[in-house]
């Protein structure tokens, strides 16, 4: 069955983010009725196309649970990706818990690049200029949106 196990034993508040381009982390909480001994595995599948893959480095809390991961070489493409967190434990069966994520939607950009400020004592004011970000799916810099806030006039 396709919720098999223990009401309460899925994992909660699965959280995905890619940040400097290609990493990913994702983090989860123990279900709140999950045995003590349970332990959780996440695999993902970037796309129907490739193949699903168990995580390689998990983030374990002081016990030893399996609680977060960290991926590596992360490609955002265009459709959406599958995450998969099922667990064992020895008294029960555990429920899984899976979600289809857009990863760019996930994505924290980072700083524009190159920004420079050249300004003048008369009414030109000042020219702030800049080079888009690196990110891994975008290629369009008109895809950008900046906000300035200039402090200490």
């Amino acid at each position: 069955p396709v919720f098999a196990g223990m009401n309460g034993s899925a994992i909660e508040n699965f959280s995905c983010v890619i940040y400097n381009i290609f990493l990913m982390n994702c983090t989860w909480q123990a279900g709140r009725d999950a045995p003590a001994d349970t332990q959780y595995f996440l695999y993902w599948q970037n796309s129907k196309y490739e193949e699903e893959m168990e995580c390689e480095l998990y983030i374990k809390d002081e016990n030893g649970r399996n609680m977060g991961c960290i991926f590596q070489n992360v490609s955002i493409g265009i459709e959406k990706a599958y995450f998969l967190v099922n667990g064992s434990s020895r008294d029960s069966l555990i429920q899984f818990y899976d979600e289809y994520i857009d990863l760019y939607k996930i994505e924290i950009l980072p700083a524009p690049l190159n920004v420079t400020a050249h300004c003048t004592r008369g009414s030109a004011g000042c020219i702030i200029t800049w080079h888009p970000p690196l990110t891994s799916h975008v290629e369009k810099a008109k895809c950008f949106m900046y906000e300035i806030s200039i402090k200490n006039k």
